[in-house]
């Protein structure tokens, strides 16, 4: 079967990472990219720079992937459905629900695969803690905390850190439990003098009951990317930047000191940290876009989920400027 003629609009910070992958993937051949800021990173090698998205389509493409700033998202999106391109788009999905919303119905109007680059669900560590979930290891789930904190960083500039960062965490902890936010509360801050919040705590609860806490800011001068799931028997740790995971698990020793034990709802047990393959998670959710560009079922993060996660984002963002409750 001949290559899927693949092209790339964007080659920033992100779409140079696409790039390499695009050129490695089987089955996938790179033949076009376009980015009107040129080529800054050298990832070109012999293919010319295209100035625009219909300089790329008219090159006649079978796939696409979309990374340049999130308000170009859905301008780009929309010509590719036209074009009958199946796309993979950076998240989040647009800049805005309503934006979201078009795309959703332009693809699946055409028949075609529209995938969103949540890449934090093809992640080594959150596989396996998903898989270890289903499995029943940590029984009952409980409660799902993210850390995801760090310098701010310069390229984002027309979005805050809850669309930028945040919709990661969204996406992910919906994921891992499989149920959807069911209601969220907010705070945010702008501490760096930019229109957009550098900084979100979301808290809210999924359908099946799961507490829920998400801190997130660009104000950090430590990089974290940390998620824990407690549960009945225990509590998993994931980091996302190492692809570990770790679980740490009740204990089924009494405890004799009383001082300790009176203070403590469980106590210590054993620590555990996983050993699995650690494939390269933009890798790996390349492969899943392909596959189910080809008729195969993947895991691929369709353009309805990730029209959810930005749909959960803009509620924590209206519960923060009303100091309210949102349910969805």
């Amino acid at each position: 079967m001949a290559a899927l003629r693949a092209g790339l609009l964007g080659v920033g910070m992100m779409g140079r990472h696409h790039a390499r992958v695009l050129r490695e993937l089987d089955g996938v051949e790179l033949v076009a990219i376009a980015d009107p800021g040129g080529d800054p990173h050298g990832v070109a090698g012999d293919l010319q720079i295209l100035p625009d998205i219909d300089a790329l389509i008219d090159v006649g493409l079978e796939i696409a992937v979309v990374a340049v700033p999130t308000r170009f998202h859905e301008a780009a999106a929309l010509k590719l459905a036209e074009a009958g391109v199946h796309t993979l788009v950076e998240k989040p999905i647009a800049d805005s629900v309503e934006a979201g919303q078009r795309m959703v119905e332009a693809f699946a109007a055409a028949g075609l695969i529209g995938a969103v680059g949540h890449i934090e669900r093809f992640n080594p560590a959150l596989q396996e803690l998903r898989r270890r979930i289903e499995a029943g290891d940590l029984g009952a789930v409980y409660q799902v905390t993210t850390r995801r904190q760090g310098p701010f960083p310069s390229r984002i500039a027309d979005v805050g850190v809850a669309k930028d960062l945040a919709s990661h965490d969204v996406d992910l902890t919906a994921w891992v439990v499989q149920s959807d936010y069911e209601r969220v509360f907010a705070q945010t801050a702008f501490k760096s003098g930019r229109e957009h919040e550098d900084m979100i705590t979301i808290t809210g609860r999924t359908g099946s009951g799961v507490i829920v806490n998400n801190i997130v800011n660009w104000l950090s001068p430590m990089k974290e990317r940390v998620t824990v799931v407690t549960g009945e028997k225990g509590a998993f740790v994931a980091d996302t930047s190492t692809g570990d995971l770790t679980f740490f698990a009740n204990g089924t020793i009494p405890l004799e000191w009383e001082s300790v034990s009176s203070f403590r709802g469980v106590s210590e047990g054993d620590v555990t940290r996983f050993a699995f393959a650690k494939r390269e998670p933009l890798r790996v959710e390349h492969e899943a876009f392909r596959d189910a560009v080809l008729g195969d079922k993947t895991d691929v993060v369709t353009m309805e989920q990730g029209l959810r996660a930005l749909a959960v984002v803009e509620a924590s963002l209206a519960s923060a400027r009303t100091g309210d409750a949102v349910r969805l």
